[in-house]
Order: C-alpha cells, then sequence, then structure tokens
C-alpha cells in the first residue's frame, strides 16, 4: 500500500512546476518569455546560471526521490520505474499547470540516478559534452536518453529498466518536436546567444 501511496505521490512531485516558482520570486512569469517552456533551460536563458542550476537540480530531485522511496519498500524493477514514470509524466503533464509543463529531461535523468548511478554519471558526462561542443541543451537532451536506453541493453541490466527507459525516451523526444524542428531549419537558439 505504501508502495502505491508513494507513485501517486510521484506524479504530483513531477507536476511540482519548479521553473514556474523560481521565476516568481524575480516576478517573472517564466511561461511568458524564452520559450515559454518552464524548465530549467528557459530558467537559465532568462534569469541567469543559478536560477537554471537551482531548477535543474530540483527538476533533477523530482525523478530520484520517487525511485529511491520506492526502493526503501521493495526492489521489485516495474515498481520502481513506475514511480519515475509517473514523476517524468507530472513534469511534463502538469497538473498544476492545466496538464502542460517542462520536457522531462532533467526529470527523467534524476530517474536514472535512482535507479542506475553508473550510467546517470556517463549520461551527465554525455551532457556536458555535447553542450560544450554545440552550445545545445536540446541536442543534449534529444540524443542522451536513447543512447541511455542503449546501455542499458548493452550492460544487460534488467529489461524492465531497459524498456522504461525507451519510454522515457519517448516521452522526452515527443515534447522535443518544437526544438526538433528549429534545430533542422536553424533556427534553435544556442546557450549564450544574445536574443
Amino acid at each position: 500500500m505504501q508502495v502505491f501511496l508513494v507513485i501517486i505521490a510521484a506524479y504530483f512531485l513531477g507536476s511540482i512546476p519548479f521553473g514556474y516558482l523560481i521565476a516568481r520570486v524575480w516576478n517573472i512569469d517564466i511561461r511568458r518569455h524564452g520559450s515559454g517552456n518552464v524548465g530549467a533551460t528557459n530558467v537559465l536563458r532568462t534569469l541567469g546560471p543559478v536560477p537554471g542550476l537551482i531548477v535543474f537540480c530540483l527538476d533533477l530531485l523530482k525523478g530520484a526521490l520517487p525511485v529511491w522511496a520506492v526502493l526503501y519498500f521493495t526492489s521489485e524493477p516495474w515498481l520502481i520505474l513506475l514511480a519515475g514514470i509517473m514523476a517524468v509524466i507530472g513534469h511534463t503533464y502538469s497538473i498544476f499547470l492545466k496538464f502542460k509543463g517542462g520536457r522531462g529531461a532533467a526529470t527523467g535523468l534524476g530517474v536514472l540516478l535512482g535507479v542506475a548511478p553508473d550510467i546517470f554519471l556517463c549520461a551527465l558526462i554525455v551532457v556536458i559534452l555535447i553542450i560544450a561542443l554545440t552550445r545545445y541543451v536540446s541536442l543534449a537532451s534529444i540524443l542522451t536518453p536513447p543512447l541511455v536506453s542503449i546501455a542499458f541493453l548493452a550492460l544487460k541490466r534488467p529489461l524492465p529498466y531497459a524498456i522504461v527507459a525507451w519510454l522515457i525516451t519517448v516521452i522526452i523526444i515527443i515534447k522535443h518536436t518544437p526544438n526538433i524542428k528549429r534545430l533542422l531549419n536553424g533556427t534553435e537558439r544556442k546557450i549564450g546567444a544574445k536574443e
């Protein structure tokens, strides 16, 4: 019973729009600035690196905390991963923002931190490298999830982890459709680019 309560709570935790809330400290509705997204990247571009990093860390924890909570009660992979999925769905389709939300990349990384810290560390390095080389956060967010999914298969981790990694990959890529279009036509903004 406790596990299912945690899984339900994972959706509501994931739904907390930290990007929106942090921006309100500056009396800014982040949905009306930049890309209009409530994720860490738009906060970074609009308010600067410190608020952006705070939002990234909080969104990351939204994915990790439910996984750790379920792990306290059970080692059943499907239940552990269900909590992670619910957090990602909450972040991308927040009940507090009329079922709109972020792209899910940071929260997805948080789920990865909870279930596979070693793969998380490698994924984080990949993200940093892609951003450093291209200055496109969206490109890192799009390319890293499929690589994580392949890593689960290549390292022969439990099959449920690979299946859910692919599911989260699909969610993240769908949410990044506008970014993919902008990348293809050369209008996607780079980190540090002026308005």
